[in-house]
């Protein structure tokens, strides 16, 4: 059975930074790519970052390129999401997913099979 946990998030002061992990257990960890995608209240939820299992190419939405970063651990199952400069807009319940999209589509969220329950990142003013 496999398995998508978050953690991380917190409440931070406008400017801050955080770190989000999230954990994928009961696949070949290696061979799948993970997402980052946020929704905050009241909005749709919207792609934050993915990297690619096929060499490790990173993407990232419009709105957090250059201030977040996506990496993984292939040896510890595990994905992070540093965040930077955050501003109060960044709020948002922060979800991790798995899958196996192609370069092209690893934005979408419905390509990806599994997620976790959720982490809350909330930016004060």
């Amino acid at each position: 059975q496999v398995q998508v946990a978050e953690s991380g998030g917190g409440l931070v002061q406008a400017g801050g930074s955080l770190r989000l992990s999230c954990t994928a257990s009961g696949l070949t960890f290696s061979i799948y790519s993970m997402g980052w995608f946020r929704q905050a209240l009241g909005q749709e939820r919207e792609f934050v970052a993915a990297i690619h299992w096929r060499g490790a190419t990173t993407y990232a939405g419009d709105s957090v390129k250059g201030r977040f970063t996506i990496s993984r651990d292939n040896a510890k199952n595990t994905v992070y999401l540093q965040m930077n400069s955050l501003k109060p807009e960044d709020t948002a319940v922060y979800y991790c997913a798995t899958g196996r999209p192609a370069l092209s589509r690893v934005a979408i969220d419905s390509v990806y099979n599994y997620w976790g329950q959720g982490t809350q990142v909330t930016v004060s003013s």
